[in-house]
């Protein structure tokens, strides 16, 4: 059991028999009446998000999801595969479990399957990635005072916001929890 309070971004408990992972959460004290924590949550298995408020102070079930290290081979449009690093099983997944983390995956990227009771829910996404940038604008020295950003799509197809100074051609850096640009390589 998990108090309410002790929630984070990621953390995966159990509602109504469910799994669910913890996308956001605020704690609320209100001027009158008891504290809240206010939360959205993705199912793992169906991929919809609700909200769903908790006293402060509630246990919930914490759900025991097994990771492994898994490396991400190929996909043939809709199905995604994966090699176990170890015993080079391989698991197919649809897009449907995956999310947005297909915007950020790369031939032999090494990431975390997640199971939970046997049963495959997702992957988990290293927090940072290099990727090379295959297109943007040029960008105009002194068309702003203050920094300014662009638009650059990377080798996966993902778009991503860009300082003026990234070319085509240049490796950056990508939060994956986030979608933002961090650096250049």
């Amino acid at each position: 059991m998990i108090s309410t309070n002790d929630f984070r971004t990621g953390l995966t408990i159990e509602v109504d028999g469910e799994v669910y992972t913890v996308l956001e959460f605020m704690h609320v004290k209100p001027g009158k009446g008891a504290a809240f924590v206010r939360t959205k949550l993705k199912n793992r298995r169906t991929g919809a998000v609700i909200e769903r408020t908790f006293r402060a102070g509630e246990k919930v079930n914490r759900a025991h999801v097994d990771r492994r290290k898994m490396q991400y081979l190929y996909n043939d449009g809709d199905t995604y595969y994966f090699m176990d690093s170890e015993t080079f099983e391989q698991f197919a997944l649809p897009r449907e479990k995956l999310d947005e983390a297909t915007k950020y995956l790369t031939d032999n990227m090494v990431i975390d399957m997640l199971f939970y009771q046997g049963e495959t829910i997702g992957i988990e996404l290293p927090n940072f990635v290099e990727l090379k940038v295959i297109e943007t604008e040029p960008g105009i020295k002194g068309d702003t005072a203050a920094g300014g950003s662009k638009t650059a799509v990377v080798e996966t197809g993902a778009v991503v916001q860009v300082p003026l100074f990234v070319e085509v051609g240049d490796v950056i850096r990508i939060d994956t929890r986030t979608g933002a640009y961090i650096e250049r390589v």
